[in-house]
C-alpha cells in the first residue's frame, strides 16, 4: 500500500477531512511530502515532483534555500522566542519601508489572514464607519468579515460564506465583482457614507491570477480618494513575488493600508500590517484599536524574511521573469495545439490553465471552466511528476530554483495531461 494512503487513512481519524487546511485533501488521497530542495519535493513513497505550488506562493526561492536555513539554525541556537522585541524586528521593517513606500509605520503579525483582520478592524476604528467593500473572489483570511458571498445583482451585501459566520456580521461587508470600476461607484453610493474601506488583491490569487485590466486600479484609487474611502491592498500573495515593491511597484499605486504575508516571512509564519502613519498610531499602546500577539515579530520568522529579501536584492528577478515568461509561452503553445476550450493566465511568476475560452475578468468568468476536466490534468500532471494545486481556482508559482530543464519538462507533461483531460 502506499504510504501517503495509509497516512491518509490514519489522518482521517484525528483531523476533519484528514488534513490541517482544507485546500490540502483532494481524491483519491493527497500525497503526503517527506522533503523539499529547490524546485523538487518528494513525497513519503519517495517519488520526485517538480514543485508548482509552492507551499501556495512564500518559497520564492525555492525550498530550503541554503542562506535562509544557515541563518535560520543561528537564530534557533540563540532562543525561538522572548516575548520582547528583536533588533532584526527593526532591520526587516527598515527592508519593507525602503521597498514600499507606502509603509510609513507597520506591525507585524503571524498570518496573511491575521494581517488582513487587524487591516480591517483599524480601518473601521479610524473612520468610525462600519461596512467594507471587497471583491467577489478575493480571498483575505478565513476571518468572519471576509467568510461572505456575493448575493444577487452586480453589487450586494454578502451573505454569509460559512456556517458560524453570522447574518449581521455579513451584512457588514459588500461585495462587487472584479474589474468593475462602475460596481465599486454603486456600492459606496448605496452605503450612504458608511464606507470604512476596500480590500482587494491587486491579482487575484485565489482564484486564478487574474490581472486587473490596465486602468481599473488606478480609478479604483481616484474614486476612493474621492469618496473618502481606505483602499487596503492585500500583497500577501504579490508582495515580493511581483518584484521588490510589489503590485505596488508594478502598478503604481499607493494604498492607505497594505498587507503582507507569504514571501515576507521566508517560509516561516509572517504577516505585516502596513500604511499611513497617522492610521498606524490608532493601533495599541498608541491608540484604541486592540492588535496582539504572542508570536508577532518571533526572531525565526523575522531572520527567515530578512535573510529572503536581502537574497531577492542580491539576486533580482531577471532569472525569474525569463523562466516564467518561457514557461508561459511553452504553455500557450500547447494549449492552441490541443483541442480543447482552455487558456493560459499569468501575471509575473504566477499562472494557471483555465479550462474555458471565456475572457478572464472575475470570479464568473473564472466559474464557466470545466473543472472535471481540470482534475483530469491535475491527475495526469500529478503521474508526470509536476505538483501544482488540485483546484481549478488556485494559482501556480514558480522559484527561483526552478530550471530550463524544469520547465521542459513541465510544458510536456502538460502536453501529455492536456490530452488526457480530453475524456474529462
Amino acid at each position: 500500500m502506499s504510504r501517503s494512503k495509509d497516512l491518509f487513512s490514519r489522518a482521517k481519524r484525528l483531523m476533519p477531512g484528514g488534513v490541517s487546511s482544507p485546500v490540502r485533501a483532494y481524491p483519491p488521497y493527497p500525497r503526503f511530502v517527506r522533503s523539499g530542495k529547490g524546485s523538487r519535493i518528494v513525497d513519503v513513497d519517495g517519488k520526485e515532483y517538480v514543485d508548482y505550488c509552492m507551499a501556495f506562493g512564500p518559497l520564492i526561492l525555492g525550498h530550503a534555500p541554503a542562506p535562509v536555513v544557515r541563518a535560520v539554525k543561528r537564530a534557533v541556537e540563540d532562543g525561538s522566542l522572548f516575548g520582547a522585541p528583536t533588533e532584526k524586528e527593526v532591520l526587516l521593517g527598515e527592508k519593507i519601508r525602503e521597498h514600499y513606500p507606502a509603509a510609513e509605520m507597520m506591525r507585524f503579525v503571524s498570518t496573511g489572514t491575521e494581517a488582513t483582520m487587524h487591516a480591517i478592524r483599524l480601518a473601521r476604528g479610524f473612520t468610525k464607519r462600519k461596512k467594507i467593500i471587497k471583491v467577489d473572489g478575493g480571498f483575505h483570511g478565513a476571518h468572519d468579515s471576509m467568510l461572505v458571498k456575493a448575493g444577487s445583482g452586480a453589487v450586494a451585501s454578502g451573505r454569509p460564506g460559512s456556517l458560524g459566520v453570522l447574518d449581521d456580521t455579513a451584512k457588514h461587508t459588500v461585495v462587487v465583482p472584479f474589474n468593475d470600476i462602475g460596481a465599486v461607484r454603486t456600492a459606496i453610493d448605496e452605503a450612504k457614507e458608511d464606507v470604512a474601506a476596500m480590500i482587494l488583491e491587486p491579482v487575484l490569487g485565489n482564484i486564478g491570477p487574474v490581472a486587473p485590466e490596465d486602468d481599473y486600479l488606478g480609478e479604483l484609487r481616484e474614486l476612493t480618494e474621492e469618496r473618502d474611502v481606505l483602499l487596503i491592498l492585500d500583497e500577501v500573495i504579490t508582495g515580493f513575488r511581483l518584484g521588490l515593491g510589489g503590485a505596488q511597484e508594478m502598478f503604481g499605486i499607493r494604498p492607505d493600508l497594505f498587507t503582507l504575508g507569504k514571501i515576507v516571512g521566508g517560509g516561516y509564519p509572517m504577516g505585516v500590517l502596513a500604511g499611513r502613519k497617522d492610521m498606524m498610531e490608532n493601533l495599541a499602546p498608541m491608540g484604541g484599536v486592540y492588535q496582539a500577539g504572542t508570536f508577532s515579530g518571533n526572531p525565526i520568522s523575522v531572520t527567515a524574511g530578512l535573510e529572503t529579501v536581502r537574497e531577492l536584492e542580491r539576486r533580482g528577478y531577471g532569472q525569474l521573469e525569463r523562466m516564467s515568461g518561457k514557461l508561459r509561452e511553452g504553455l500557450e503553445e500547447v494549449v492552441s495545439s490541443s483541442s480543447l476550450d482552455c487558456q493560459v493566465s499569468g501575471v509575473g511568476s504566477m499562472f494557471q490553465v483555465f479550462f474555458t475560452k471565456a475572457r478572464i475578468r472575475n470570479l464568473a468568468d473564472v466559474q464557466t471552466s470545466n473543472t472535471r476536466r481540470f482534475a483530469k490534468m491535475f491527475d495526469c500532471l500529478l503521474a508526470g511528476n509536476i505538483y501544482v494545486p488540485s483546484s481549478q481556482f488556485e494559482t501556480n508559482f514558480l522559484s527561483m530554483a526552478h530550471t530550463d530543464k524544469d520547465v521542459r519538462l513541465t510544458i510536456d507533461a502538460y502536453e501529455n495531461a492536456l490530452k488526457g483531460a480530453v475524456t474529462g
